[in-house]
């Protein structure tokens, strides 16, 4: 059986930090730590329209939202590897969020890492998409 949880242990993580920045409750240095989980190469499939956007996108996205989601909760589920191999893995996961407001999302979402010579995991493509309620 192939070991996928340092990728899922990156999943986790990142979101822990998506979480405490939306809802405002982030400690010093998040927004920086978050941001550095990502490839200067990464790119993104949005869930709602299909775009296709890009690392700088997502950057100007985090700095816009931080504290725009107060109360904001992520709850990851159904975690599962597709594919491991030396230079990172693809990995996908159900995200649920809800925050204070009362909006809710589900959606899917699969993600490719890199895998640095350092050991470091980096988000390189996610795509995702909304689950209908």
């Amino acid at each position: 059986m192939i070991d996928y949880s340092d990728f899922f242990e990156e999943v986790i993580q990142t979101h822990v930090e998506i979480e405490q920045w939306f809802a405002g409750v982030a400690p010093e240095g998040t927004l920086q730590n978050l941001l550095a989980r990502f490839s200067p190469a990464f790119s993104m499939i949005a869930p709602a329209t299909g775009t296709r956007v890009n690392a700088a996108w997502v950057n100007a996205l985090f700095t816009r939202l931080g504290g725009m989601r107060p109360g904001l909760k992520i709850t990851l589920s159904e975690m599962t590897g597709i594919d491991r191999h030396a230079r990172g893995a693809t990995v996908t996961y159900r995200e649920h969020q809800i925050d204070d407001s009362g909006t809710r999302t589900d959606r899917r979402a699969t993600v490719i890492f890199e895998k640095q010579a350092s050991g470091a995991l980096l988000w390189r493509h996610l795509h995702e998409t909304f689950i209908a309620p």
